[in-house]
Parts: C-alpha cells; sequence; structure tokens
C-alpha cells in the first residue's frame, strides 16, 4: 500500500519535459480537472469579490497551464479583467486564450512589481514545490498581491489516490496525466502542512478551507491599506 504519511518529491513528467503532442494531450486534461473536479466554483466565489471591489481589476495567475482558471475568472467577472498568465513553458502558453495576457518565466523570478495585482492565484500548482521551497514562493506571491493571495490545491488523502488509480486511465487521454495525476497526489498537502508554508513565510491571517473534492483553499488577506 502506497505511503501517504509524507509529502512525495517524484518529479512530474509535464514538469521534466515531453514530447509537445502529449503535453497539450496532458494539458487537455487538466482542463477537464480544472473544469470538473478543480474546486473551480469554491475559487471563483473567493477571488471574485476582490476583483469586482476594485475600479481596474488586475488579476496574476502563476503556474497557469494553458491559462483556462484565468479565462474562466475572467468570463466570470463579466467586465473587463487584465488578466496575466505565467507559465515557465512557452508550450503550454501557447495552447492558451488569445484574451489572456501571457508571460513565460520562472515563479521563483517574476517580473512584477509589488502590489500590481489585487489578486494573485496558484490553482494546483504549489505541490510541485518541495516543502523547503514553498516559503519563499508564498512571500513573493503574496507581495505581488494588492488584495489577495489565494491558492488552491490537492489534499492528500487514501480517497483521492484509490479513486485515480482506478478512473484516470478511464478519464485521460495521456498517459502522462495519469502518472503525474498519481504523483500529484502524493505531494500534495495535508492542512497543517500547507499552514506551516504560510507561517514560515510570515504570512499572516491566512484562512485555510477543506472544499470538496479533496481540496484546500488557502485566502491570504492584506490588511486594509
Amino acid at each position: 500500500m502506497i505511503d501517504l504519511r509524507a509529502r512525495a518529491t517524484d518529479p512530474e513528467a509535464l514538469d521534466l519535459g515531453v514530447a509537445p503532442e502529449e503535453a497539450l494531450r496532458s494539458l487537455a486534461d487538466l482542463r477537464f480537472v480544472n473544469r470538473w473536479l478543480g474546486n473551480r466554483g469554491r475559487l471563483l466565489g473567493a477571488v471574485l469579490p476582490y476583483l469586482r471591489s476594485s475600479d481596474r481589476p488586475r488579476l496574476l495567475d502563476v503556474g497557469c497551464g494553458s491559462g483556462d482558471v484565468a479565462v474562466a475568472l475572467r468570463q466570470a467577472l463579466g467586465g473587463p479583467l487584465a488578466a496575466v498568465g505565467v507559465d515557465i513553458k512557452l508550450l503550454h502558453l501557447q495552447a492558451a486564450p488569445a484574451e489572456l495576457l501571457r508571460v513565460v518565466a520562472d515563479a521563483h523570478r517574476l517580473p512584477f512589481a509589488a502590489g500590481t495585482f489585487d489578486v494573485v492565484t496558484a490553482s494546483l500548482f504549489l505541490h510541485h514545490f518541495d516543502q523547503s521551497e514553498l516559503p519563499d514562493l508564498l512571500r513573493a506571491l503574496y507581495a505581488l498581491a494588492r488584495r489577495a493571495l489565494v491558492v488552491n490545491d490537492l489534499r492528500r488523502a487514501r480517497v483521492p489516490y484509490v479513486f485515480g488509480k482506478a478512473v484516470f486511465p478511464l478519464l485521460f487521454q495521456s498517459r502522462v496525466s495519469i502518472e503525474d495525476g498519481l504523483i500529484s497526489i502524493r505531494s500534495s498537502f495535508r492542512e497543517p502542512e500547507l499552514r506551516a508554508a504560510f507561517a514560515a513565510a510570515g504570512v499572516p491571517s491566512v484562512r485555510i478551507e477543506r472544499s470538496w473534492p479533496y481540496r484546500l483553499l488557502a485566502i491570504a488577506e492584506k490588511p486594509p491599506a
């Protein structure tokens, strides 16, 4: 039986690099996950109030893949939104819709000034990093947000792992998605681990909630200026 007591550190194939056609199939699978299994409704509900209260709303989605989460937020807002998607791989961004402003960059070295965006989001992204890397990353992302940093990620547990073993081969087009999906579950967080990462980053007053299906939503709101 797989040991889920600690976060796995295995690299995912999509991060290491796969053939372009395989990567595009895997990105399509990720869009499916984000739409149907990615806690999108709760994420939208957390982010939209911050955007709606801004005269000129600006959003940064870090590790955006092909940009579907940022585009869903833009559509749900129903008004002008400067939405920027960052990914380290150009191929991923080339698959993103044209309305997303796309930037190729390393999440550790983002080319933006502090407070540039109303909201910074990281959806199903943080589990790609070792626990030791998270404080610096969270501190940097929080600094870029004027209103809030919102993190949506997987909650490590046996139920989603067993589900994935049984169902991912039926749901996904790409073998990479099947393998990486199971690694993602093993690399994901339990609530104390995510809370500890925010604490180590010195990010105050973070709210972390469990939501369906086996997700953690963390909202780090900036204090009023």
